[in-house]
């Protein structure tokens, strides 16, 4: 440390500023970039939360329910219930089949992977929305209901739509 002598002849600190020895300050530039990645993270992860939070709250609905319950409007995603009617059509990468159960019948135009055990009499859900022109359940996920105890329950609904086997 240098001192300076005065006029009277007394020493006095030098007052001069040091440069900072300490991390270089954030600018502005690198804090706009640092909030934009954030900014953009936080948009990528609300992308992945809806979109696989989006079945979750699709309605659950059997064929029957279709247009008759709160929640099973023609105008939202679904999720139908119901039994595979005989008269499956493949064209292309598209199948066609009607569901019904308790008297009521939708016709599905299908897009996606079919199970090993889909086939007439079947009980399953198609998640889709209805096309409320046509009345057609646009469907793009498909699941098939094959547990010991839904299977016990859901041969009655069968026989009587798809008649004995």
């Amino acid at each position: 440390m240098s001192s300076v002598k005065t006029t009277t002849g007394t020493a006095m600190a030098d007052l001069t500023p040091r440069p900072p020895s300490g991390p270089e300050p954030i600018t502005r530039r690198r804090s706009i970039l640092i909030a934009g990645i954030v900014v953009v993270l936080i948009a990528i992860g609300g992308a992945i939360m809806t979109r696989s939070l989006r079945s979750a709250v699709d309605y659950y609905c059997t064929v029957d329910e279709i247009g008759h319950r709160e929640g099973c409007e023609l105008d939202r995603r679904l999720r139908v219930h119901g039994i595979v009617q005989p008269g499956i059509v493949h064209r292309g990468d598209k199948v066609i089949f009607d569901l019904a159960l308790a008297g009521e019948t939708v016709s599905v135009h299908y897009r996606g992977q079919l199970g090993g055990l889909f086939g007439e009499c079947a009980p399953v859900v198609v998640h889709g929305q209805i096309d409320a022109t046509t009345g057609v359940l646009q469907g793009d996920h498909l699941v098939i209901n094959h547990s010991n105890e839904y299977v016990a329950e859901a041969r009655g609904n069968s026989d009587q739509v798809c008649g004995d086997r």
